[in-house]
């Protein structure tokens, strides 16, 4: 071993060690954070000079993570959850940030944080601010907008969302639609759906990707149309798009509410071998429910393929095997 040197530690960045131990060295956590910058150390800094007010120490952390490699994430404007009255500071703070990446960026990590609180009013507001200030808000800014809205069935605010990026010479992209098709898909309304499907193809020149795929199959099951799904499925495949995990959930969940529980242990077993990740959720996901649904049979027949094929049980599901199945 005597040919392992000890290496020297590395100093601190001067400007983060006087910050810190100035106003946030509250932890043995953040001493060590000193010496290993990272997305979490600039998280925990923004956090704390946004709790304290002081928009001058986060204009110059969100400049300086950008210039050394590291991204805003979703914790970054954290602070903002249990206090939105500094939300147009922040704004301002944000519209004089380095041009380019660092200002985009931040914007649109500030629209994503909003609409994940349920804010997409708010999220819409720093959009528009963006906007204005020609900060180079597209198509992504308001996809977490969209999304929201859609989640909470505001259809209406959504529609009008993609007017406000129209104006804008903003183009709605396949991903901003399928936040669109999802939620009509979610709703059962298969007629809307399918008109706004059209209209994707044939006006706006979109070819359905898996997401569309998804949201179309979701509302045939939602439906009873499971014969319909399955023929969706069959599409994917001639076109070479690789049905999403939750698409196959979809489908295992309309059989078994029609009640057809020998088809769904068909319609696993028949997409088999093919993804391990798909097999593990898709059988796994087969076996809880028939569990619930008291089909005991079925459920050991599942669980027993499961075994055969070497695919990883969760412990509800072991625990059922064990004590059912093993001998």
């Amino acid at each position: 071993m005597q040919s392992i040197r000890r290496l020297p530690p590395k100093t601190p960045n001067p400007l983060f060690l006087s910050y810190i131990s100035s106003r946030f060295l509250t932890s043995q956590r953040s001493k060590s954070l000193l010496y290993e910058p990272s997305s979490a150390y600039y998280d925990d800094l923004i956090a704390a000079a946004g709790r304290s007010g002081d928009f001058a120490a986060v204009h110059s952390l969100l400049n300086k993570r950008v210039r050394d490699g590291f991204f805003n994430t979703g914790k970054t404007f954290n602070f903002i959850s249990t206090d939105l009255s500094v939300l147009d500071d922040l704004s301002k703070t944000l519209a004089t940030l380095d041009r380019g990446f660092a200002r985009k960026s931040a914007y649109d990590a500030l629209v994503s944080r909003l609409a994940r609180m349920h804010r997409p009013d708010a999220a819409l507001r720093v959009a528009e601010d963006m906007l204005r200030g020609g900060h180079g808000a597209n198509a992504c800014t308001f996809h977490p907008i969209i999304n929201a809205l859609t989640r909470k069935k505001d259809m209406a605010g959504a529609w009008q969302v993609l007017d406000l990026m129209r104006e804008n010479r903003i183009s709605p992209d396949l991903t901003a639609y399928n936040y669109l098709l999802t939620a009509y898909c979610f709703a059962g309304d298969l007629t809307t759906a399918s008109g706004l499907l059209t209209r994707m193809e044939e006006e706006w020149g979109m070819r359905a990707d898996a997401r569309t795929y998804d949201a179309l199959v979701l509302g045939a099951c939602r439906a009873g149309k499971v014969e319909g799904a399955l023929v969706l499925l069959r599409r994917m495949m001639d076109d070479g798009v690789p049905a999403l995990y939750s698409t196959h959930a979809h489908v295992i969940s309309g059989l078994l509410r029609l009640g057809y529980y020998a088809q769904a242990v068909e319609f696993v077993v028949s997409y088999g071998e093919r993804d391990l990740g798909l097999d593990t959720e898709s059988f796994g996901l087969l076996a809880s429910r028939l569990i619930k649904l008291n089909r005991f049979d079925e459920a050991k027949m599942v669980l027993k393929e499961m075994s055969k094929r070497g695919l990883k049980m969760g412990c509800n599901l072991r625990d059922f095997y064990d004590l059912h199945i093993q001998e």
